[in-house]
């Protein structure tokens, strides 16, 4: 079976604007694969201004402050920063896991389950998108 093809930045725009639009997706992140850095993100506050200037992303109705209480958000996430950050560090400990098992293969997929969120976490060539999702009742 061949390789799946890659998709053209409008493609990957399109299917992230309709993944972000399902129920139960609190916010979506999109990380520079370089070095973890947010391009863009909604439903998440950021600390810094200069973060997601042009998103073309859906707006998020929870971004107000209102939901956050000493910079954690009710539901037990932070700010985009913190979430960009700790996702990074996680995504770079499962490579070197996966590297380490297996010389040449790579992470393509990471799935987190909390009591609270759920975080699918796709490394791509460019880019990483992180999801969190509402975890649904047991």
């Amino acid at each position: 079976m061949g390789a799946a093809a890659e998709r053209t930045p409008e493609e990957t725009l399109a299917h992230l604007v309709r993944i972000s639009q399902k129920p139960g997706v609190q916010s979506t992140l999109i990380l520079s694969r370089e070095n973890g850095a947010i391009v863009r993100t909604t439903g998440l506050i950021s600390s810094s201004s200069s973060v997601n200037p042009n998103s073309t992303l859906p707006a998020s109705t929870e971004t107000t402050p209102d939901n956050y209480t000493n910079g954690k958000k009710e539901s037990g996430i932070q700010s985009a920063e913190d979430v960009a950050s700790k996702v990074w560090a996680f995504l770079t400990a499962a490579g070197s896991l996966v590297e380490g098992l297996y010389e040449e293969d790579e992470v393509k997929l990471l799935r987190l389950r909390t009591k609270k969120n759920e975080l699918f976490i796709i490394p791509d060539s460019k880019f990483v998108v992180v999801l969190v999702h509402d975890t649904p009742p047991a």
